[in-house]
């Protein structure tokens, strides 16, 4: 490698409202919670379930429920109390995913090692295998090699000098070189020996090919220090360039870099002004654009960043202000060097990297501006990156011709001054991690679809990945990163939370819910079955006497029939259609009246509570009599029904 190479490790590395709501907020939950007490309205599902389970009563239904309404909520502590009671009751639940939950909620409290037990069992049921262990990044980089056609710039390229540059405006190019042999005074840049880079331009035809000779910009543009990386709006009468700090005061800042800004008037650049994000005590440099003109990104080596050196943004005002600089985040930004940003007509930012996986040294990486953040990261591949420092990257998303820079040689792995490359796109970028995960979000009860219930994706680092919210239909849609594993979260005032593991390495995939209320009205008409879990209270074949398993259903009625003494039930008992009819009724009937004997032998006033036995009169499908149907479909029939009517 050249001594000279030591430019680009110096030079070209740098280059009210809430309070209000807050409170409006708490307001309205003081106004609700004072109607709640008023009136007595509503039964909490959670304060019935923990009073049947502190009376003693066991199931795994209650304590998973109990469980999982401490863990939504983050009351840790009380999440592992009752997901070790489902343990106790039952070593192997049905739903697998309690294993998950129980492990994080013994982490959240500094139960590590037996967190880490559960967890593995966890995974070993779930057959989960880990993404980010099928993630090949060599292989992802091969996957988006070979979509350029590219050469040296003629009459530009010239391993003696250093040339990089990308802006390209109209049939000319304008870049940075060293090309000029006349220094100030006879000096040379202490960084390489070489002269000062300094602005030029150079006519192209519709290929990029190079037409005519390189002509150094004149005018006050270029300084006795180093010029380099323009960028133009789009009315080409003002550029933004890096610059050397010409005004430094002390010696150890003036091989600083800032941004600086030119006029054209009457077709003549005007002296540049320095703009105010700079500083004598860190560089900015190698602005680029956005594609409204609004947005001015850059590279700089300002305190708070996250390495060597970062991608910032910062809005152009109206009056051409320059807004306080914002870090693009750790997404894009990593321990090395991110520099050379490049935004094309369609919102697209490329920029280079040694920070990232890549092929060695600088690498060009790729990745979409959204409205709500950025899309997936992306090495755009060979040829374009090299073993070597591949930079200064820009395109032409009409014609797909572009430039890059690189110190890269023609005759082997070996390094000469930098040079520009002009190229060509023959295909598309490919979004490797492209994956959708979408579903429906549901009444339990009902089906009918949840609008506004919330989806929160978590990552495997317990950080928020994206947040949506379901439509009118109860339909979600969030784009995702293929070779992760996200917690899927969705919630819903008065209903129940719940949560799903996606699974890596699958470009679509749907999960849906089903959300159980956990709150209701206590109005006539209500079912408390609904809000309380009971599909079914359970008798013996041909029985009407209570089962053990069935008491624990009827505490839960219990309980909230003590809470509300005012309160009075309608019992109802189905069957299905299988059967004799008559018999169906009279046996529907005794269960009903079984049901409500329990209890008033548990204190109920007799008054309060009617039994009534529809057998298979009220259907809720199709499934009458001679109509073939399955067992589950039956089994939909034969319910159970606490109605208020009073």
């Amino acid at each position: 490698m050249k001594n000279s190479i030591t430019i680009y490790s110096f030079f070209l590395f740098f280059l009210g409202f809430s309070s209000i709501a807050l409170v409006q907020g708490q307001d309205k939950k003081m106004e609700k919670a004072a109607e709640n007490y008023e009136q007595l309205d509503y039964v909490n599902a959670q304060k019935i379930y923990l009073e049947v389970a502190e009376k003693g009563h066991q199931s795994e239904e209650l304590f998973t429920k109990l469980a999982n309404s401490f863990y939504f909520n983050a009351q840790y502590d009380q999440a592992v109390k009752w997901y070790g009671r489902l343990f106790e009751l039952n070593p192997e639940p049905e739903n697998d995913i309690v294993y998950l939950r129980f492990s994080q909620a013994l982490k959240a409290t500094g139960n590590t090692d037996e967190a880490s037990n559960y967890y593995d069992t966890f995974t070993a049921k779930s057959g989960l295998k880990s993404g980010r262990n099928a993630r090949n990044y060599a292989d992802l980089i091969q996957q988006n090699s070979g979509r350029y056609e590219m050469e040296a710039l003629a009459k530009v390229y010239d391993e003696e000098k250093i040339s990089f540059g990308y802006f390209k405006s109209g049939n000319t190019l304008y870049y940075a070189s060293t090309s000029d042999t006349k220094t100030f005074l006879n000096k040379r840049s202490a960084w390489d020996g070489l002269s000062f880079l300094s602005l030029y331009s150079i006519e192209l035809d519709s290929l990029n090919q190079a037409l005519g000779h390189s002509e150094k910009l004149t005018g006050t543009l270029n300084s006795k220090y180093h010029e380099s990386s323009p960028v133009f709006t789009a009315d080409n009468n003002t550029m933004y360039f890096t610059r050397s700090n010409i005004t430094a005061k002390n010696r150890k800042d003036d091989q600083k870099l800032k941004i600086y800004r030119s006029q054209k008037v009457n077709n003549k650049w005007q002296e540049a002004e320095e703009l105010s994000i700079n500083s004598d005590h860190f560089s900015s440099a190698h602005p680029a654009l956005s594609p409204n003109g609004t947005k001015l990104y850059f590279s700089s080596d300002r305190p708070g960043g996250f390495g060597e050196s970062d991608l910032y943004v910062s809005t152009i005002n109206t009056d051409g202000s320059i807004g306080e600089p914002i870090n693009l985040g750790p997404e894009i930004n990593t321990r090395g060097k991110e520099t050379f940003p490049f935004v094309s007509a369609d919102h697209e930012l490329y920029f280079s990297s040694d920070g990232h996986f890549g092929l060695g040294g600088l690498d060009v990486f790729y990745i979409k501006i959204k409205n709500d953040g950025f899309g997936n990261l992306l090495n755009v591949g060979a040829p374009i990156n090299t073993y070597a420092d591949d930079f200064a990257f820009g395109i032409d998303q009409s014609t797909h011709r572009g430039f890059i820079s690189s110190n890269r040689s023609e005759t082997g792995n070996t390094f000469v001054y930098d040079n520009i490359y002009t190229f060509l796109e023959t295909a598309p970028i490919i979004d490797l991690y492209f994956a959708q995960i979408e579903g429906y979000v549901t009444d339990k009860q009902t089906e009918l679809p949840l609008e506004g219930a919330t989806i929160v994706l978590t990552d495997s680092n317990n950080k928020i990945y994206k947040q949506v919210r379901t439509n009118g239909e109860g339909f979600y849609t969030v784009e995702t990163d293929k070779f992760e594993t996200y917690f899927v979260k969705v919630s819903k005032e008065s209903y129940d939370s719940d949560e799903y593991l996606s699974k890596p390495n699958l470009e679509h995939q749907r999960i849906d819910f089903q959300l159980q209320t956990n709150e209701v009205a206590l109005v006539p008409g209500t079912d408390l079955a609904k809000v309380l879990n009971i599909p079914i209270i359970y008798f013996d074949f041909d029985k009407s006497n209570i089962r053990k398993d069935a008491q624990v259903e009827l505490e839960k009625v219990l309980a909230v029939l003590n809470q509300y003494p005012n309160l009075r039930l309608e019992i109802r008992s189905h069957t299905d259609s299988r059967g004799n009819d008559a018999y169906n009724k009279g046996l529907s009937q005794r269960r009903a009246t079984s049901t409500l004997n329990y209890l008033v032998e548990n204190g109920i006033p007799e008054s309060r509570l009617q039994a009534v036995g529809f057998g298979e009169s009220k259907l809720v499908n199709n499934c009458s009599n001679g109509v073939p149907c399955s067992a589950d479909e039956h089994q939909k029939n034969r319910r159970s029904e606490f109605i208020i009517i009073e």
